[in-house]
């Protein structure tokens, strides 16, 4: 319960928990903005990444699937951030989207997170937390 609450203090601790990323993803589906979660995800994963094989792959899956003007699933960029995927992508490094990301990550936080805090997706959670705790 008071992970649940701390959710709603700070949009970084929200997005540093399992739980409250997968409550906040479901709620960007019902926005239909899910990519960007999907995104942001896919990076994390590639900055873990060592293999350089494995990264040249994962680089060329992210662009294909999240900013080439051809997905279904693009992710909104400005042209500066996309100007500098184009040239860093074809020598890619697990940080090539690092910029991409974090205009992505602030979308997130400015747009999408106000209006989770006041979903009723957030709100049961705190109503049902807040009813469990006060039965114990």
């Amino acid at each position: 319960m008071e992970e649940i609450r701390l959710w709603s203090q700070s949009f970084d601790k929200l997005m540093k928990n399992p739980a409250g990323r997968n409550v906040f993803r479901e709620f960007l589906r019902t926005e239909y903005s899910e990519d960007n979660m999907l995104f942001w995800l896919a990076c994390e994963d590639l900055k873990q990444e060592i293999n350089k094989n494995v990264i040249e792959e994962k680089a060329r899956s992210i662009y294909e699937d999240y900013i080439s003007i051809l997905s279904p699933k693009e992710v909104s960029l400005d042209a500066r951030v996309r100007e500098m995927i184009n040239r860093k992508r074809q020598n890619p490094t697990p940080h090539v989207f690092e910029d991409a990301q974090l205009q992505i990550y602030t979308l997130m936080h400015r747009d999408s997170y106000p209006r989770f805090l006041s979903s009723s997706i957030y709100r049961s959670l705190v109503q049902g937390g807040s009813r469990t705790s006060s039965e114990s």
